[in-house]
């Protein structure tokens, strides 16, 4: 568990630059998840209409997740290497709102495999049951492609690679309809309306 976890902070810092600071949360039960704050200027795109990458962004990824394979909770025995392994990645608008509050609701997520017996993929939706950061107007996310900010990590076999998972802040409308109409066709909302997915201020897209 920590060879990876160090390979996954190593390829974390190679991606984002150095983290400028961290917190650490243990839930019972669960090992300890990290948050990581990452304010340099690196390029990069997580999002379908984001806007420019740049130095006004501040990014927040997840260190733990990854140290256990993610398992379908309908198995009868847990593999304790095969599996998906992933870990979260937050990018906002830095100064706009206190992001800084949302680590713990990231820490939260990130524990959830373990705690729920969740397996978190490629447009899902993880509700966070309050607002990501005070006053924020999201209280859940979408979980979008990995592979645009931070490369897949490739381990050892019988081990599958860490994905680097962005989280797409959705409002509760956004969610009601995502579930609806699907993670894909949100997207497209939000392209087709030029949606600053990264504004921690912006608006719901409008949905009729």
């Amino acid at each position: 568990m920590a060879d990876v976890l160090a390979l996954v902070e190593a390829r974390l810092r190679t991606a984002l630059g150095e983290p400028d600071a961290r917190a650490a949360v243990t839930f019972l039960g669960t090992d300890r998840i990290e948050v990581l704050r990452f304010t340099g200027d690196e390029p990069g795109d997580d999002g379908p209409a984001g806007g420019p990458a740049g130095r006004d962004l501040v990014r927040y990824a997840t260190l733990g997740m990854s140290a256990r394979p993610m398992t379908d909770p309908t198995a009868v025995l847990a593999d304790p290497e095969r599996g998906p392994r992933a870990e979260l990645v937050l990018s906002v608008r830095r100064g706009r709102a206190d992001t800084d509050q949302a680590l713990r609701p990231l820490a939260v997520l990130a524990a959830s495999p373990q705690v729920e017996g969740l397996v978190v993929a490629p447009g899902a939706s993880l509700d966070t049951g309050a607002p990501l950061w005070p006053g924020a107007p999201f209280t859940s996310v979408l979980v979008a492609e990995p592979g645009g900010l931070v490369p897949d990590l490739k381990l050892d076999p019988p081990l599958e690679p860490v994905r680097f998972l962005p989280l797409l802040p959705m409002t509760p409308n956004e969610a009601a309809w995502k579930r609806v109409h699907g993670a894909a066709a949100l997207r497209e909302r939000w392209l087709a309306r030029g949606t600053d997915l990264r504004d921690p201020l912006r608006a719901g897209v409008a949905l009729d």
